[in-house]
C-alpha cells in the first residue's frame, strides 16, 4: 500500500508540474482571434502553433538570440568548470599555502548580489570597449561561473585520497599531469553537474544580457524574448509563449542527455 500511495503522489505532483507546460502549449497553437475568445484550457491548432512558432523565430529574432546563447552557455561555463578544478585541486591536493584563504576569496564573490555592481560594470565595459560584444558576454559569464565550480570541485577533491596524489608523485607523475590524467578523469559526474547548472543559469539570464549588450547579433535569449512584449516588438501573447516553448526545449534537452551523470554529480559520486 505503502508504494501505491507514493506511486499516485508523484503521479499528482507530475501532473501540477506538467500543467504550466500544457497551458503554455495549449495557448501558443491558438491564432490571435481564438486567443481570448475561448477558454485557455482548450488548445488551438497544429498550424497555429506552427505559424506562431515561425513568427517568434523570425519577426522576434529568437534564432539570433538562441546561436549568441548556445556560444555563451557552451564556452563560459566549460572554462569555468576547468578553472574552478584547479582552483580546488591547488587546495587539496597541492596544499596551497593559506588555500582556504584563497577559497574564500575565490567564493565571497557571490556574497553580494550582481544587482549592486551592474553600474560598475557597466561603466567599466564600456571604458574597456567590450560592451556589447561576444568577447565581453562571455568573459562575465565565465567570471560568475568560476566561485561555484571552485566550490564544488574544492568538495568533491577532499573525497580523494590523498596517498593516490603521494603514489603518483613518487611514480614521477607532475602535478599537472596528476590533475589532466586522474583527477579530472575521475571527476566527471561532478564537472557535468556543475557544467549544466551555470549553462543553465547563463541561458536562463535576463538581467546581465540586458545590461551588457543591446544589439540583435549580440544579446542573449532572454532579452530577445522579452522584446517581444514590449511596445516595439509589437507581438501577439500566442507568439510570445511560442518563443518561451522554443527557449525551454534546448535546456530540456540538455537534462535528459545528461541526467545520469547529473545524478551523480550532486551526489558526488564518482564516475
Amino acid at each position: 500500500m505503502s508504494g501505491f500511495i507514493r506511486r499516485a503522489i508523484l503521479i499528482v505532483m507530475g501532473l501540477i508540474w506538467l500543467l504550466p507546460i500544457y497551458l503554455m502549449v495549449a495557448n501558443a497553437s491558438k491564432n490571435v482571434d481564438q486567443y481570448g475568445a475561448i477558454s485557455v484550457w482548450l488548445p488551438g491548432g497544429l498550424q497555429g502553433l506552427a505559424s506562431n512558432f515561425t513568427d517568434a523565430w523570425t519577426r522576434g529574432r529568437i534564432s539570433d538570440g538562441i546561436w549568441s546563447t548556445l556560444l555563451y552557455a557552451l564556452v563560459a561555463p566549460l572554462i569555468a568548470v576547468v578553472i574552478g578544478a584547479m582552483a580546488g585541486f591547488a587546495i587539496i591536493a597541492l596544499k596551497l599555502r593559506n588555500g582556504f584563504a584563497w577559497f574564500v576569496v575565490i567564493f565571497c564573490s557571490t556574497v553580494f548580489p550582481i544587482q549592486m555592481v551592474l553600474m560598475p560594470l557597466f561603466i567599466a565595459y564600456v571604458e574597456l570597449n567590450i560592451f556589447d560584444t561576444h568577447v565581453g558576454m562571455l568573459l562575465i559569464y565565465m567570471v560568475i561561473s568560476v566561485p561555484f565550480s571552485a566550490f564544488v570541485m574544492r568538495n568533491f577533491f577532499s573525497n580523494f585520497a590523498y596517498s593516490l596524489f603521494e603514489a603518483a608523485t613518487v611514480d614521477g607523475a607532475s602535478a599537472w599531469r596528476i590533475f589532466w590524467r586522474i583527477y579530472l578523469p575521475n571527476a566527471v559526474s561532478a564537472l557535468v553537474a556543475i557544467f549544466i547548472l551555470q549553462a543553465t543559469f547563463i541561458w536562463n539570464d535576463l538581467l546581465l544580457g540586458l545590461t551588457l549588450s543591446q544589439s540583435e547579433t549580440v544579446r542573449p535569449v532572454m532579452p530577445a524574448l522579452a522584446a517581444l512584449q514590449t511596445t516595439y516588438g509589437g507581438s501577439t501573447m500566442p507568439t510570445v509563449l511560442s518563443g518561451g516553448l522554443i527557449v525551454s526545449i534546448p535546456t530540456v534537452i540538455l537534462f535528459l542527455l545528461t541526467q545520469r551523470y547529473f545524478t551523480k554529480g550532486l551526489a558526488l559520486g564518482q564516475y
